[in-house]
């Protein structure tokens, strides 16, 4: 059987596409900041390492699953998509559910954080608060990119390493969210209060929800 995986141009391509991505995005400044974003370069060389490199996963996981999926070809990349592996859905899997709803997530992370990122550059050359935009509904877009980004990841191309760094990272944000928060309330005292009781951190309220705190 010949393997589809040692392609480590394909992991150094990948890699830097979107850690150049990242970074365009948030232009870390202090050590909190280059920390979140070293954690999210790591969940990244995890996860294109194991997609075109070498499948740790599948390596350590491979008395399982090839119990449970006997006859699957695990040299051939196909078979790295292993949700679709798992419930079966068969065919090509880069059309399957999971990849399917992936592309959707990846897709809507990178628009959202375009978006933020256009909004926020205005608000800090006019040194204001970032209240419009997707800032109007949620107080902290970007970090929400990143993880839907991720999490379109883990739906495509789970592995142990990317599983087990993802509550990581995800806590990682917050605690950089609540940091920027208190840097926020310092600058703008009242209007800061303001926007922070009516707008949620991360989780959008329904417009009926909206209606109803706003009479």
């Amino acid at each position: 059987m010949e393997s589809s995986y040692g392609m480590w141009g394909l992991v150094i391509l990948n890699t830097a596409i979107f850690l150049i991505f990242a970074f365009s995005f948030t232009h870390p400044k202090t050590k909190r900041e280059w920390r979140s974003l070293g954690a999210f370069s790591a969940f990244m060389v995890a996860l294109f390492t194991e997609m075109y490199g070498f499948p740790l996963t599948i390596y350590f996981l491979y008395p399982l699953i090839s119990k449970l999926l006997p006859g699957t070809d695990f040299l051939n990349h196909n078979s790295g998509h292993l949700l679709e592996d798992f419930f079966g859905w068969g065919g090509d899997p880069h059309f399957g559910p999971f990849h399917i709803a992936s592309y959707i997530l990846i897709f809507y992370g990178f628009v959202l954080l375009a978006n933020s990122w256009r909004v926020l550059y205005k608000a800090q050359q006019e040194h204001v608060l970032a209240t419009s935009g997707p800032y109007a509904r949620i107080r902290h877009p970007q970090y929400i990119g990143f993880i839907i980004i991720m999490l379109g990841f883990l739906l495509q191309w789970p592995t142990i390493l990317t599983v087990l760094m993802f509550p990581i990272l995800v806590w990682m944000y917050t605690r950089l969210a609540k940091s920027e928060e208190r840097e926020a309330k310092k600058e703008f005292g009242e209007i800061w209060d303001e926007y922070a009781s009516k707008t949620p951190a991360f989780i959008p309220r329904l417009a009926s929800q909206k209606m109803v705190s706003s009479e």
